[in-house]
């Protein structure tokens, strides 16, 4: 048998759903990873002609650019209040937010703190790299104590700017129907993060309100590493910080 005669199988193939233009994200920043495994559980939970994204502002904002779905953009910081409005006018409908640090957890704090306290029934993706990295790199509410920032090249300074902060200990208490943190590295934390995702997207329509997937992400560029020496720092130090697991809602192992 020659090797044009050995039967083949695919295995693992591009999810129909994703455009197939080339992302344009630094090398080793997994957005892509994160676009893939949303689309994936889209596709596999047939919620693709159902969805409707939010797109958020900073680098997470070109999400819209790969997706073959409905995406609306949304002010800085104002996904989840547009998310919101889209979920209660379309109730049936699989509604979903994508944001990024300096969008979530600085200038958009109030508007996901507002969401999750009143049960708001939509799903939030928010990628954590510990700075803002489409503006240059700066300081943001996740950095860690000492990282070093364009806005802190001395490290960051916990005593005077706060320590990172970690959404389980502010929202724990809120009628959320799923609280999770993954990570975007290595075969295995990919995979729990799928299952994660899934796992928020179920909750989701069944109704248990706001369900929240943190993803852990590494950002080469603005933290100044090569991208493997990028993974270890997430693994290693963001970590301590910011824990992996389901803090409520389910069991995504």
């Amino acid at each position: 048998m020659t090797l044009a005669e050995v039967p083949t199988r695919i295995v693992y193939s591009r999810p129909e759903v994703l455009d197939k233009r080339v992302t344009h994200y630094c090398p080793g920043c997994t957005h892509g990873v994160a676009h893939r495994l949303v689309a994936e559980v889209l596709e596999e939970m047939g919620e693709v002609e159902n969805a409707i994204g939010v797109a958020s502002v900073g680098c997470s904002v070109f999400i819209y650019n790969y997706f073959n779905i409905d995406f609306v953009e949304a002010a800085h910081g104002r996904a989840p209040a547009m998310a919101t409005g889209i979920k209660r006018l379309l109730p049936d409908r699989t509604v979903f937010t994508y944001q990024g640090d300096g969008d979530l957890a600085s200038i958009g704090m109030g508007e996901i703190v507002g969401a999750a306290s009143r049960g708001e029934k939509i799903t939030v993706i928010f990628l954590n790299n510990a700075n803002y990295g489409m503006t240059g790199g700066q300081m943001a509410p996740t950095t860690l104590p000492g990282q070093k920032t364009t806005s802190s090249p001395y490290g960051k300074d916990a005593a005077r700017f706060g320590k990172p902060f970690r959404i389980e200990d502010a929202y724990s208490g809120f009628d959320m129907g799923y609280l999770a943190r993954g990570a975007l590295v290595g075969a295995a934390n990919i995979n729990r993060a799928k299952k994660m995702i899934r796992k928020a997207f179920e909750k989701h329509m069944d109704n248990q309100g706001l369900c929240y997937v943190e993803l852990l992400s590494p950002c080469p560029t603005n933290w100044n590493l090569a991208p493997l020496k990028a993974k270890d720092f997430l693994l290693e130090e963001m970590t301590k910080h910011f824990p992996l697991g389901e803090f409520k809602g389910g069991d995504a192992k």
